[in-house]
C-alpha cells in the first residue's frame, strides 16, 4: 500500500503563461475541472485530473499523444457543430463567451478586493492547498 498524501490543487495562475488573461487563465481551469468530472472521457478525464492536482504540466500533456488524440476527436466534433450555426447563432456565441470571460474577471477583481480589505469571511482559494 502506498503512503497516501493529499493532493494538491493547482489554481489559475498555473496557466496564466498560456493565457492572454487572468479571466481566460480561470475560464482554463474552470473548464479543466468540468473535464476531470468525466464528461469528455475517461482518457481526457485523467489528463484534467493529472493537471489540476499538479502531477504534469497543461504544456506537457498536450504532449501526451493519448491526450491528443482524443483531444482531437473532441475538437472535431465541437468544430463540425459550430460549422453548423448560422453566423448570428455564431456571434451570440462569441457574445456569451465574452460575457462569461467578463464574469471571471470580476470574480477576480472581488476576490482581490476582499483581500485587500483583510475580510475573514472571503471565499478565496489559498494559490495551492495540500
Amino acid at each position: 500500500m502506498r503512503n497516501e498524501e493529499p493532493e494538491k490543487h493547482v489554481d489559475e495562475s498555473e496557466f496564466a503563461d498560456m493565457a492572454g488573461s487572468p479571466a481566460e487563465a480561470r475560464a482554463i481551469r474552470k473548464a479543466l475541472e468540468m473535464v476531470a468530472g468525466g464528461g469528455a472521457g475517461g482518457t481526457l478525464k485523467e489528463m484534467a485530473q493529472e493537471v489540476l492536482t499538479g502531477r504534469i504540466g497543461l504544456r506537457e500533456a498536450l504532449n501526451v499523444s493519448a491526450y491528443t488524440e482524443q483531444m482531437v476527436d473532441q475538437t472535431q466534433s465541437i468544430r463540425e457543430r459550430w460549422d453548423g450555426l448560422s453566423e448570428r447563432e455564431r456571434e451570440a456565441m462569441a457574445a456569451a463567451g465574452e460575457r462569461y470571460l467578463e464574469e471571471q474577471q470580476r470574480e477576480i477583481d472581488d476576490e482581490r478586493t476582499e483581500q485587500l480589505r483583510g475580510d475573514p469571511h472571503r471565499k478565496t482559494k489559498p494559490r495551492h492547498s495540500m
